[in-house]
């Protein structure tokens, strides 16, 4: 089972109390069934940190840009930049990135002008993006096609059918979060259950979105298998084959995981 985004080295592990460390958090969840996961670098200040916690446990990759919401506070990111962190064989992806339209945190055109350069970085590495998109679609659709060679996933998926078609059409894929588990996501699970299997991933995007029966709880990585089994409940298959497909899924599309 992979985790193909989680952010462990978040405040909000810190401030727990006593504080979670990214050792234990690492530890838990490979004590869980988690073989692998993918640390999400956000911030260029993350970088090299979560290089560094890539370096001491061979689990562990991780993916490095600007988040859409962050791109007004952070100077804007350079193609050279991104080029040069994708030179680390543990950088397995670049973002995330994206366009988020529900907070106002950062202009659309910024937002547009990090995608882009994100996008253009991926083309030139062979590296794959990882999109975080809300209240965008068409747009961020729209910015895909102006990038055909770039490799991505729609993290987190909570979008419409069409956006699920249109990112499988373009030969994206799809990861789902905690969310998949919640009582009212039925029009979620029904789009994974249309999806082409290989195609899917899974994902905690911890601390955020702690699946059933731990919603509205501080998310960790340990708690993916509950995502799990519930997409191997909507693909009427085993806990253990739905954990070996996405795996299969996340290692075809990270490809330097698979590598090492």
């Amino acid at each position: 089972m992979i985790d193909s985004h989680t952010h462990l080295m978040h405040s909000r592990f810190q401030q727990e109390e006593p504080p979670i460390t990214t050792p234990q958090l690492i530890s838990t969840a490979t004590a869980a069934g988690v073989e692998q996961m993918v640390n999400i670098a956000c911030r260029r200040a993350e970088w090299l940190p979560s290089l560094e916690v890539c370096k001491a446990h061979p689990e562990v990759f991780m993916a490095a840009g600007i988040h859409p919401q962050d791109v007004a506070e952070e100077e804007l990111i350079h193609l050279d930049e991104l080029l040069a962190v994708a030179e680390n064989q543990k950088v397995v992806a670049l973002g995330e990135t994206g366009l988020d339209y529900f907070y106002e945190n950062s202009p659309k055109s910024q937002q547009h002008t990090s995608f882009h350069t994100h996008l253009e970085a991926c083309v030139k590495t062979g590296l794959p993006a990882v999109i975080h998109t809300r209240d965008a679609e068409e747009d961020t659709v729209a910015i895909l096609k102006d990038h055909p060679g770039a490799q991505f996933v729609l993290h987190c998926f909570t979008g419409t059918p069409w956006l699920a078609e249109q990112g499988v059409a373009m030969g994206g894929y799809i990861s789902f979060s905690g969310i998949l588990t919640f009582k009212k996501s039925q029009e979620l699970r029904d789009i994974a259950a249309s999806l082409p299997r290989d195609k899917v991933l899974i994902e905690t995007d911890a601390p955020y979105l702690a699946p059933d029966p731990f919603r509205g709880k501080r998310n960790a990585p340990h708690l993916l298998p509950h995502t799990c089994e519930t997409l191997a409940k909507v693909w009427q298959v085993s806990t253990e084959e739905a954990a070996k497909i996405t795996a299969d899924n996340t290692r075809r599309l990270f490809s330097r995981m698979a590598a090492m």
